[in-house]
């Protein structure tokens, strides 16, 4: 007979090697209720601080946040990924300092059983207030019902730039 220590060893780490902070059940009932939560977490005008434990509340314990970026001149894209956690300690001082507000402009969705994968095309300000937006772009947003919540599995996003605008099918919601 086998034996089945190595599972529950498994499980017990996964079970006990991270604390997951709760979440607030309105933040986790629908796709379009943790998207609505990640964009006000992530938006305040400068010097608010930010619910940093709300944020790792909305995502999957091994969740990935990952920005299509070039860098200087480059030709090519690069792809930065992240944990929350690099996210909250590289991303969140120039949040807080500066004011930033992202939302949603366009949202498209599909979904097959416990997955949802969500292109929302956002803008993004310093002010909530500014008459141009300071950037915009695309999230590519994977979600996962567990049959007691929404989690973000991963965002994968990429700004919009002069060689690349946003295509008009992702200004306008729709399936």
């Amino acid at each position: 007979m086998k034996h089945a220590w190595p599972s529950i060893l498994i499980l017990g780490i996964a079970s006990f090697g991270f604390a997951q902070p709760v979440a607030k059940p309105d933040d986790v009932k629908s796709p379009e209720a943790i998207l609505a939560a990640v964009y006000d977490v992530i938006s305040g005008s400068a010097g608010q601080k930010r619910d940093w434990d709300r944020m790792r509340s909305l995502f999957a314990p091994d969740a990935q946040l990952s920005a299509v970026v070039k860098r200087g001149g480059a030709e090519a894209a690069t792809r930065i990924v992240m944990t929350v956690e690099d996210y909250v300690k590289n991303s969140g001082p120039a949040l807080e300092s500066r004011g930033f507000f992202e939302k949603e402009i366009a949202r498209r969705i599909e979904s097959f059983g416990g997955i949802t994968h969500v292109w929302s095309t956002y803008e993004a300000r310093t002010k909530v207030d500014d008459a141009k937006p300071l950037m915009r772009g695309i999230n590519s947003i994977q979600l996962m019902n567990d049959g007691k919540r929404w989690w973000v599995v991963s965002i994968y996003w990429q700004q919009e730039s002069a060689a690349n605008p946003l295509p008009e099918k992702y200004l306008k919601s729709g399936s």
